[in-house]
């Protein structure tokens, strides 16, 4: 994990214990230089990341005020988009528990919607994976992913019980580039009814996202879908 990540790990975990309360500054940049024992710019990339989650406000000449985000009733997903560490990662520092239900892990060969999205031809072998993530043993999230078999090799049922993008950076050493998500509001299917608990009338809100590696060739298709009471996603647009 970057320098600047760890950071801005610690300046989270401080702002949410209190450590430094609603209305109150963050300490001046070269007061966190020094603690660090980093560069400026080290610290203002973390502060770029806690800026980005809608935590901090920083203007120039003011300084860096911590926000209150309390009117959040809902697991928030401002700062992940940008990053593709996984839920596993998400929850490291959360005291809630979250754990894993593999509904579904087999090899077929795609249709031609998922050839598409993956970019490869029917005929080639991909991982298809359903997986429940509870937290504290509650339904949070149900995943629907397709991986290219070649680009995740050894791939098992243990791994899905904990994190696949650890399996992926850390043991196999691939690194992605950037994702494309499309988030719409879509009606409950048979799986959203039995391992969500939703009624037939609640709206399940689903992030399709398509995660690309390095060299523009995409690694996984994925289908979240999400209780509309559960989760959401929200934008932060600061004018500089």
């Amino acid at each position: 994990m970057p320098k600047y990540e760890e950071i801005a790990n610690i300046l989270r975990e401080r702002i949410l214990n209190g450590t430094y309360p609603v209305d109150s500054f963050l300490p001046h940049q070269t007061e966190l230089v020094k603690e660090f024992n980093v560069s400026r710019m080290t610290i203002k990339k973390a502060v770029n990341i806690l800026t980005v989650e809608g935590l901090v406000y920083s203007k120039q000449g003011m300084g860096t005020k911590i926000l209150n985000s309390s009117f959040w009733d809902k697991d928030d997903d401002l700062y992940r988009f940008n990053q593709y560490q996984g839920l596993t990662s998400d929850f490291k520092n959360d005291e809630r528990t979250l754990t894993s239900q593999v509904i579904l892990f087999t090899v077929i060969f795609p249709s031609e919607e998922i050839a598409q999205r993956l970019a490869v031809d029917t005929q080639t072998p991909i991982y298809q994976i359903i997986r429940l993530r509870l937290v504290d043993n509650q339904p949070f999230v149900l995943e629907h992913t397709y991986m290219p078999c070649d680009l995740v090799p050894g791939l098992s049922r243990d791994i899905l019980q904990n994190s696949i993008y650890s399996y992926i950076q850390d043991e196999l050493k691939i690194n992605f580039a950037g994702s494309y998500r499309h988030i719409t509001a879509e009606k409950p299917d048979e799986y959203d009814q039995k391992y969500l608990h939703c009624e037939l009338t609640d709206p399940v809100l689903q992030v399709e996202q398509v995660v690309y590696l390095e060299n523009g060739r995409p690694i996984e298709y994925s289908r979240s879908r999400n209780r509309y009471d559960a989760r959401g996603y929200s934008l932060l647009d600061v004018k500089k």
